[in-house]
């Protein structure tokens, strides 16, 4: 990686590979990802469930666990290699300066402890708060993330607490120490519509509120429309296409993110049926040679290429800002 990255990149990472090791072989669940993220900006990292959303963010962090490992790759935060640091130095980066929320609240917090004790963990470990401070701090940060009566529901058990406030008090964990990097991985599942908007609005707010970057992850690209500077849409472990949100909906390149766009249903527009895309996601234990998305791509078809089937392109940039791994568009090329 070279070492010119603008001093706007708060994140970048290059190369990034992470497989688990299985008795059935070895599943290439991140297979060379690129990207950044900016000072102040939102990135949305969409794609279907099992494109390796959840595991590159986990592998940002230094939480993939057995069987897993990131094998190859760089992850530079504010310009330092995080796949360099310790244990010990990542725990004092995580929850710090990068925290995470994760895509379930109730099975993220801890049953046997209060929500204010949960959370004024955070200021002790951190910033070396006592425990009295800590929970003064920790009802603040309810108060901030809009729970009502914050005092009362510090005290109050994770079992106590519904999906959408319980979903409110990991995003005040993850907050409590100001982190300069969010990342919020799917953290809509499993609210009703109403309490998603509440929860992506309050994200919205917040980032704005204290100038920090956010990693988005989701599958619901509408959520991605409202709230992304950027997008990165993922597909069987690699990065597809990227583009700032307003281009890639407007003008999106691989046939994957056509797919995906043509799948959203559209207020005031009346379809017979919605467009799919066929087929199925490859094995990621024996992935093609080619392009992954070849067997589904009906554009491969219509301009009779085999290239697609024999060589994987590079992600490479097309347009300002507008990266694509598509053999259709100029510049593609082999990254044997």
């Amino acid at each position: 990686m070279s070492d010119d990255t603008s001093p706007d990149v708060l994140l970048e990472v290059k190369g990034l590979k992470t497989h688990f090791f299985t008795r059935d072989g070895v599943v290439h669940a991140v297979d060379g990802v690129d990207f950044e993220v900016r000072q102040g900006e939102v990135l949305g990292l969409v794609g279907e469930s099992g494109s390796g959303k959840s595991v590159t963010s986990m592998s940002l962090l230094g939480l993939v666990g057995a069987p897993g490992k990131v094998v190859d790759g760089e992850i530079r935060f504010k310009g330092e290699d995080l796949r360099a640091k310790s244990k010990r130095e990542m725990r004092a980066i995580r929850g710090n300066q990068i925290s995470m929320i994760f895509q379930q609240p109730n099975a993220s917090l801890n049953p046997v402890f209060t929500t204010g004790m949960q959370i004024s963990e955070v200021f002790e470990i951190h910033d070396g708060l006592k425990r009295k401070l800590g929970l003064e701090q920790a009802v603040e940060a309810l108060r901030r993330v809009g729970i009502p009566e914050p005092a009362l529901r510090a005290k109050a058990y994770p079992h106590q607490m519904s999906g959408g406030m319980a979903q409110r008090v990991m995003i005040a964990m993850a907050l409590a120490s100001g982190p300069e990097l969010l990342i919020a991985d799917e953290p809509t599942t499993a609210l009703d519509v109403t309490i998603q908007a509440q929860i992506i609005e309050l994200i919205g707010d917040l980032q704005q509120e204290l100038g920090m970057s956010v990693i988005l992850i989701t599958h619901d690209l509408g959520v991605v429309a409202e709230t992304a500077d950027r997008v990165a849409v993922m597909y069987a472990g690699q990065i597809v296409e990227q583009a700032p949100t307003t281009e890639l909906f407007d003008a999106p390149l691989h046939p994957y993110t056509i797919g995906l766009l043509g799948s959203i249903p559209v207020a005031g527009a009346r379809r017979e049926r919605l467009e799919v895309i066929p087929g199925h996601v490859p094995n990621l234990i024996d992935p093609p040679v080619g392009c992954r998305f070849a067997d589904r791509c009906q554009a491969r078809i219509d301009h009779g290429l085999t290239i697609c089937t024999e060589r994987n392109p590079e992600l490479v940039e097309v347009a300002p800002g507008h990266s694509v791994r598509c053999w259709l568009h100029p510049g593609a090329n082999s990254d044997d």
